[in-house]
């Protein structure tokens, strides 16, 4: 077979004469191929790109591959604005790509995260090649997980992730200044490594003081606050109907785009596009067996996906069906056949990894419809039952100091290193006499909880305004409880000491809590520094740096029933 030909920095004109650059993969032989395109702001030959498109792997099943970098990074040109440019680029590059040289006029998008929304973009602008688009852990809507979560800001995420972008930046800035830059670039990873050590601590959170220090654009979050409709530039959420394009979904329950991931799934099915689903235990950036302090087994890898094979041939398959690739990878392949003239797509499918038993299942929906949501009640003696309080039991109390917070152990988040992702050893957390906790006696039999997780508390602080954050948990045979799934809300004019009614959303997971095992909930006001800390005085988030302490209870008696819901499913 003969050898991939890679052309690098290939130029395409946008429409307002801004050039970026793309690296352009063609497979052995005279073709025409469809094009498999990325386009991302990490550089074009970052290994991030082979974790969701292995180039030449793709180029060996039969598609011309191109990874552009996006506006304003690395090789292309433009000053580099966060989301902002992502529908007119993608629609202008899309267009661009199917003309290039050795393309059979069809384009499919990939890539995960930021070049997982790329391809939401593109899609959403209608350019005629573009025929399907796979976007793998990415978000639906900023404002559930990539900016905020439940009204707090999802600082874990905001703050490395600007200022590591900022590299390029200051290399762009201070080219023709070397003093400039080693000043620059010293300073900027001096922040960077101080995170853990302080740095998340500088205030206002909504303002974040490293970000006006170097002069670097952030993720969003702020502009999003000044800007309200330069939101949409990024927001999925709602647009669902205007992509008709069939789509491949990938997730992870300890991603932080968990939720995006099927809402964007569960969107595109009921706008009746075809739509397939795959989610594992994994988080954003591991795809293993062994995740947090857990290992699910070897069949949880996405290399291995039990037996079925790596999770990219998945995806080289689906778009071989959709975008009619020759299915046998062989120099050439693709032929000359007419843009999307591939076999029709099925309608997809759900392939879900259910932790606990540690097994993937195949499933034809999301939700499931066969899931009972289930109320387990809080207990003033810490108990989590079925059976809801038949008399007043009391009053749940903890005093929440901002300056102490919780600290993040574990979750679907993405922060600096320090913090680890996934199910970890919650003990020193529920340790902590901020923390109330509420368990279930040992199980008698397997409980499947698959689907939306939600809370309601009925809860009153002392002051104008704090946050309620639940976690559930999973606590083994041996008294080791594990975080599953968690949720925040931010209550911004709470008024002193009324109890009021507060929903609080879980996100989705599908785990078995084993016989032998109970299941737990974990209730405080923090979790700290994935999201920012409620200052309790009710200030505005980009002026706010004066924390009081507050006073909070949770209610649990027949007029106030603070429960967690779970869709269980009846084990097969």
């Amino acid at each position: 077979m003969t050898e991939t030909r890679i052309e690098s920095d290939v130029p395409a004109q946008m429409r307002d004469g801004t050039v970026l650059r793309a690296d352009v993969y063609r497979p052995g032989g005279p073709g025409p191929w469809p094009v498999l395109l990325a386009r991302l702001p990490y550089g074009k030959q970052t290994p991030v790109v082979a974790m969701t498109l292995d180039p030449l792997a793709a180029a060996r099943r039969g598609f011309m591959v191109v990874i552009q970098d996006t506006r304003g990074r690395f090789a292309s040109e433009g000053e580099w604005e966060p989301l902002t440019h992502e529908e007119s680029d993608g629609y202008d590059t899309v267009r661009w790509a199917a003309a290039l040289p050795g393309s059979n006029g069809s384009v499919g998008m990939c890539g995960g995260s930021y070049f997982g929304n790329t391809q939401w973009m593109a899609a959403l602008s209608k350019p005629p090649e573009l025929k399907a688009i796979a976007p793998l852990i990415t978000w639906s809507d900023p404002h559930d997980g990539l900016w905020t979560r439940g009204g707090a800001i999802e600082l874990g995420i905001t703050v490395p992730w600007s200022l590591m972008q900022g590299a390029d930046t200051l290399m762009r800035r201070h080219s023709n200044d070397l003093d400039g830059l080693v000043n620059g670039i010293t300073a900027l990873v001096r922040d960077v490594d101080g995170l853990a050590s302080g740095g998340y601590e500088e205030l206002p959170a909504g303002r974040f003081p490293a970000f006006a220090r170097h002069n670097l654009p952030e993720l969003g979050y702020e502009r999003s606050r000044r800007e309200p409709e330069w939101a949409r530039s990024s927001t999925v959420a709602g647009r669902h109907d205007d992509v008709d394009l069939p789509t491949f979904q990938l997730g992870g329950w300890y991603d932080i785009f968990s939720q995006g991931t099927l809402d964007n799934f569960t969107a595109m099915r009921r706008a009746g596009r075809s739509a397939t689903l795959v989610m594992g235990p994994w988080t954003h950036t591991n795809w293993g067996h062994v995740v947090g302090d857990v290992n699910f087994g070897f069949g949880a890898n996405s290399e291995f996906m039990g037996l079925r094979g790596r999770v990219q041939d998945m995806q080289f398959d689906w778009f071989q069906r959709v975008l009619g690739a020759g299915a046998d990878g062989v120099e050439g392949a693709g032929g000359g056949g007419a843009p999307g003239s591939g076999p029709e797509p099925d309608t997809g499918r759900v392939l879900l990894f259910t932790m606990g038993v540690d097994e993937w299942r195949e499933e034809t929906e999301w939700p499931l419809s066969r899931a009972v949501d289930t109320d387990f009640h809080l207990r003033a003696d810490g108990r989590l039952t079925s059976e809801p309080p038949s008399t007043a039991e009391g009053v749940g109390e903890f005093t929440y100091d901002p300056m102490d917070p919780v600290p993040t152990t574990g979750g679907a988040l993405l922060m600096s290193e320090e913090f680890r992702p996934g199910p970890l050893d919650q003990a020193a957390v529920e340790a902590r006499e901020d923390v109330l906790v509420f368990t279930t006696e040992p199980l008698t039999e397997d409980v499947e909880v698959t689907g939306r997780v939600r809370a309601v508390l009925f809860a009153a602080t002392d002051g104008p305004s704090t946050d309620w954050v639940v976690r559930l948990c999973d606590v083994d045979e041996h008294g080791v409880s594990r975080n599953v799934a968690d949720g925040v809300v931010r209550v911004r004019a709470a008024t002193p000491g009324e109890a009021a009614e507060h929903a609080v959303d879980l996100w989705s997971t599908s785990i078995v809590f084993r016989a032998g095992h109970r299941i737990r909930l974990q209730v405080t006001s923090s979790n700290f520094p994935r999201w920012d800390r409620n200052l309790n005085t009710g200030e505005p988030e980009e002026s706010a740096t004066t924390a009081r302490v507050a006073r909070q209870r949770v209610f649990h008696d027949p007029a106030r029933p603070s429960r967690v819901v779970l869709p269980v499913v009846a084990v097969r």
